[in-house]
């Protein structure tokens, strides 16, 4: 991969400032503080909660605690999601800190997966990154490695700790040189206002003519509402492919995406709270813009009005 480590640092270290607060009909044996905590994007809601979790319980009746979930706004927020594509797809366009409500009963068993446990979150964290090899490098890299290289991908992300977890995860983040990427990119896309979870599909980041399938290739083929009609998507040839380049100078501008009949945009596309230029490299994103679990997490939602 294209050693851009600032890039990843800024991805890794990203946070988003929070207020829980327990939600008003739970029964409490005295007044029930907020709690602020600062959540990293790349992680996930009961991997960092347990301090949330201990403040709350400290005021509940035992009798009343049950299985802890998140809500926001009234949407029951999924533990399985990472922590900043929860926000990018729910709260982007919000104040901040971000609102999130507690609750210790009635779960929503229709909404949400439970999780008694860290090794839930363990095993679900270490499938997706084995799919999203085999969609990579046909397994061939994550079967190569031990059982500590697994072990020590899983602890860096619950300790957050940024060198540990690297550590292993570049190898996962390489290919042969004659390849000049992966053989598929990783990638779910996730819209605001539809009921299906996400959309996911075979997509190569090389066109059968050697130039780099783009973001907005990605968009046009797999979810072309995204994108307004005048829009044209961009291709870059491999030889000319010399990253890295500066983020901040290149991919974080406004796009241009899915527009109404008078041609107003209407939606933002979401990679780690930025909105990335259509004209971004996939093969770049999937190496730098992924989650740990090493898929690209896409949102689609509404442009504010205001």
């Amino acid at each position: 991969m294209t050693d851009d480590k600032d890039v990843l640092r800024d991805v890794w270290f990203g946070r988003i400032p929070t207020c829980f607060t327990l939600y008003q009909d739970e029964i409490t044996e005295r007044e029930a503080e907020p709690y602020y905590l600062l959540l990293p994007r790349i992680s996930y809601l009961t991997l960092v909660t347990d301090k949330v979790k201990k403040h709350f319980q400290k005021v509940m009746r035992q009798e009343e605690v049950n299985e802890i979930w998140f809500e926001y706004e009234g949407t029951p927020l999924k533990w399985h999601y990472p922590i900043g594509l929860l926000f990018d797809l729910h709260a982007s366009n919000t104040a901040l800190p971000w609102s999130i409500t507690v609750h210790f009963k009635n779960f929503p068993e229709k909404d949400l997966l439970h999780c008694h446990s860290k090794d839930v979150i363990e095993a679900h964290f270490m499938a997706c990154i084995k799919e999203a090899d085999a969609l990579k490098h046909k397994s061939q890299v994550i079967n190569e490695m031990q059982k500590k290289d697994h072990k020590q991908l899983w602890m860096g992300l619950q300790n957050d700790k940024f060198e540990q977890f690297w550590a292993i995860n570049r190898k996962l983040m390489e290919y042969p040189p004659e390849d000049s990427g992966f053989r598929y990119i990783p990638f779910r896309i996730y819209q605001a206002t539809t009921e299906r979870p996400f959309i996911q599909k075979l997509f190569r980041p090389i066109a059968s003519g050697g130039q780099l399938h783009t973001l907005g290739d990605l968009l046009k083929d797999v979810c072309p509402s995204a994108i307004t009609p005048e829009e044209f998507c961009f291709s870059i040839r491999v030889e000319d492919f010399t990253l890295p380049w500066p983020i901040s100078a290149h991919y974080i501008l406004p796009p241009v995406f899915g527009g109404d009949k008078n041609g107003e945009k209407t939606t933002q596309v979401m990679i780690h709270g930025i909105e990335p230029m259509l004209e971004t490299p996939l093969q770049w994103l999937s190496e730098h813009m992924s989650y740990p679990d090493n898929f690209l997490h896409i949102s689609i939602i509404p442009r504010p009005t205001d």
